[in-house]
């Protein structure tokens, strides 16, 4: 197959950004997206060029560095699944595909498709832990949970935290991620000592760096985890409860 890459190449944060286009004539169906610019970067490094800069780990679709913008759409033209999911025979022989890095302020570029999703780990850092009693391991029936919300739970906590709701966003908003993160710990027993505490942290951090949600679902179509939308309302429904439960747990 023959495909026309246009590329997003900037060479650092306060760098203007411009694209490149290159001609990649030896593609096969089979081949992801990644394996694409794999190709490209040899191609780039036979000809003393420097090769495009993008991140990936397990190309297994469990890790989430893998994102980028492909024609405008957070990881490429399936719907919930990951740029290394995504294959080109989703493209017709001769057809431009544009990369770009995600587009969302809350994510500054670092170098061409390489951006800076610190901002998800900071929702994080602002509440999204529990606290254990240390020692050894406790008594399987310990803790009561059922097998409903148990499963309710690992749904929510399937989000890779790999930032395509926020760039699928028109106001590149995190509610999606936020909200996947505060169901899961809600559903479970163990973080309930600091459920009010971590949806006061979560939510504030969320909106400081984060812009509003845009109601209208883009997030869920592009989440590779195909994290339920109603994830969202849990953002605001914690946000209350820890306003008006009495006790601040």
């Amino acid at each position: 197959m023959r495909l026309i890459l246009e590329i997003w190449r900037q060479d650092g944060p306060t760098s203007e950004g411009r694209y490149e286009t290159h001609e990649i004539t030896d593609a096969t169906p089979e081949m992801s997206l990644l394996e694409l610019l794999d190709r490209l970067n040899h191609q780039l490094v036979e000809n003393d060029d420097d090769p495009v800069a993008f991140e990936s780990d397990c190309r297994e679709g469990i890790c989430g560095t893998c994102g980028v913008d492909v024609n405008g759409v957070p990881h490429g033209p399936e719907d919930n699944v990951p740029a290394c999911g995504q294959h080109v025979r989703s493209f017709k022989d001769g057809q431009t595909v544009r990369f770009e890095p995600f587009r969302a302020k809350a994510f500054p570029v670092l170098r061409d498709l390489i951006v800076d999703r610190t901002g998800l780990d900071r929702i994080i850092q602002a509440g999204g832990t529990v606290s254990v009693d240390a020692g050894t391991a406790p008594d399987a029936d310990t803790l009561q949970i059922t097998h409903d919300d148990a499963e309710r739970a690992l749904d929510f906590a399937g989000c890779i935290g790999c930032g395509a709701c926020v760039s699928a966003c028109p106001n590149g908003g995190a509610y999606l991620f936020t909200g996947a993160k505060l169901s899961h710990l809600a559903l479970t027993p163990h973080g309930r000592e600091e459920r009010g505490r971590r949806a006061r942290g979560m939510v504030a951090q969320m909106e400081r760096e984060f812009g509003p949600c845009s109601q209208i679902g883009e997030c869920a179509l592009a989440c590779p985890a195909d994290i339920p939308i109603e994830a969202i309302a849990a953002v605001n429904r914690e946000r209350l409860r820890a306003l008006f439960t009495a006790k601040a747990n």
